[in-house]
């Protein structure tokens, strides 16, 4: 078992979900931004979240982010996009992403920056099943 995954059964509870819709919509969004997970950070930071991601990336506490915020720093015809394709409504996937993603970035940085790890991004994404459960 990962570290991720330990801390996963820690603060999540654990639980893994195959085929969850927010780990489907993070995995999408992840792959459509260039760069991927940190292109996706970038993308959020100039959109007007730089001091929201800051505090993902760094020591102290995560500082929340508002759903729509968060929508119109992804592009909400982008989110609209990918939230319809796993059968979630914008608004729905704009306030789940919301919720998890401070934490996911969190536990992805524990240096305090994002590497493209593949295997580490993996086992982030796997917890979200902890954060929504199954649909």
């Amino acid at each position: 078992m990962g570290l991720l995954d330990q801390l996963a059964g820690q603060v999540l509870g654990g639980g893994k979900s195959a085929g969850n819709p927010m780990m489907d919509i993070v995995k999408a969004l992840i792959q459509n931004s260039e760069g991927g997970l940190p292109g996706l950070l970038s993308r959020l930071q100039a959109g007007g979240l730089g001091g929201e991601v800051a505090s993902w990336l760094g020591q102290g506490e995560n500082q929340p982010v508002d759903a729509d915020a968060l929508s119109q720093a992804i592009g909400p015809d982008a989110l609209a996009q990918v939230a319809s394709q796993v059968g979630m409504s914008q608004p729905d996937a704009a306030s789940g992403l919301a919720g998890a993603l401070p934490q996911l970035i969190d536990m992805l940085s524990p240096n305090g920056q994002i590497d493209d790890n593949s295997e580490m991004l993996q086992q982030g994404l796997s917890m979200l099943g902890g954060l929504f459960g199954s649909r």
